[in-house]
């Protein structure tokens, strides 16, 4: 008999940020991630006696291995027996290295050559809508000397609680809000038709799908600010999109993006994007009938198309939201394009696990050649 679907973070909304200090009793014991931005204002007066740690002391951009055994230096002398992170993937990732037993060296963790073994508790608090990585297990980092991402699941990354904050959403900028809930959709659509999907992930699956794309369809047609009235949408869409790829997987869009995302620090949704619907085209031409077509069922409901139009209309629905670049325009050399897909054949197994069709050393360069 085999489990088919689990939620391990309790999953709690608040309506306001002091509500949730005062009910989980923030202060004296915990080590707070996050950044400057966030805490000022909406938790400084709730959490008297914690103690704060500030990830953009340690560098912009996506997670590395060199921010996490910084950090970790500077906090192993704190006493603590609770780590919250507050803020968006690279605060929630890193925060899930901190409660192991041992951190460093990360690159050991992630060459499991040292076990995951969680000894604090974690308490994450999202402030983007698209990582859905408070309900995840996987910690997805850059590991500087090789210059590629790499994604670490094990149980032990698991937060305790999760808990959503809508008015946290308020202030993030319409790029920040475009990547990562094109992120949570592509989440939602790589879970969606996963060989390990099944009824209960489908669920979720489908309900951030269509959340989203409603959700732009009404940014579309009324502008960018429309997006503060949809902001709870928006949050419930993403940790949806995160229990389903939490048991489903994500695949070959993520595997994809990866390489040349660390190698360029590009933004983990926005790469997601670019690979996207070259992934989704070519799982169609080989692959065609199967769960694909489900989906293609509900993408044309949503877009008010036919099935053969999909990606089309997708496609012309994202560029409103975040004009699509290819991968040249970030400093990709084409000569580069067989490294990555050597990357993608080698190292991240994981996610090509999950991929809808199987797709090939030749069928990956060929993709990342159509988005050159």
């Amino acid at each position: 008999m085999l489990q088919q679907f689990r939620v391990m973070p309790a999953i709690y909304q608040a309506d306001s940020c002091r509500e949730f200090c005062e009910e989980f009793q923030v202060g004296a014991g915990d080590l707070i991630l996050t950044d400057p931005a966030i805490f000022d204002g909406y938790f400084d007066v709730y959490t008297k006696g914690a103690a704060v740690v500030y990830l953009k002391k340690y560098g912009e951009g996506e997670p590395t291995d060199l921010m996490v055994e910084a950090i970790y230096q500077d906090i192993k002398g704190i006493p603590h027996k609770r780590v919250i992170a507050i803020g968006g993937g690279s605060i929630i990732d890193i925060a899930k290295l901190l409660v192991q037993e041992t951190i460093s060296p990360v690159v050991q963790l992630y060459d499991k050559i040292i076990p995951t073994k969680k000894v604090k508790e974690l308490i994450i608090v999202p402030t983007t809508c698209g990582t859905g990585s408070e309900v995840t297990s996987v910690a997805v980092i850059e590991l500087t000397a090789r210059k590629t991402k790499l994604g670490l699941q094990t149980d032990d990354e698991f937060a305790d609680y999760a808990v959503l904050i809508p008015e946290l959403l308020d202030g993030l900028p319409f790029k920040f809000f475009a990547t990562s809930s094109i992120d949570a959709l592509i989440h939602a659509i790589e879970s969606f038709v996963s060989p390990k999907a099944n009824p209960f992930t489908e669920m979720y699956s489908e309900k951030a799908i269509r959340l989203i794309l409603n959700g732009y369809l009404k940014i579309a047609e009324e502008g960018e600010e429309a997006r503060f009235t949809l902001m709870e949408d928006f949050l419930l869409a993403s940790t949806c999109a995160g229990i389903a790829f939490g048991n489903a997987g994500c695949a070959a869009v993520h595997a994809m993006s990866m390489p040349f995302s660390g190698a360029y620090h590009v933004p983990h949704g926005e790469a997601n994007y670019v690979i996207f619907t070259g992934v989704f085209k070519a799982y169609r031409r080989l692959q065609p009938e199967g769960k694909i077509q489900q989906l293609d069922s509900i993408l044309a409901e949503v877009l008010s198309c036919g099935p053969d139009d999909v990606y089309k209309k997708l496609e012309a629905l994202l560029d409103k939201i975040l004009p699509k670049q290819f991968l040249h325009e970030y400093g990709v050399k084409e000569e580069e394009l067989p490294v990555y897909t050597d990357v993608v054949m080698t190292k991240q197994g994981r996610l090509t696990a999950n991929n809808y069709t199987k797709l090939d050393a030749d069928e990956v360069l060929r993709i990342y050649q159509s988005l050159f």
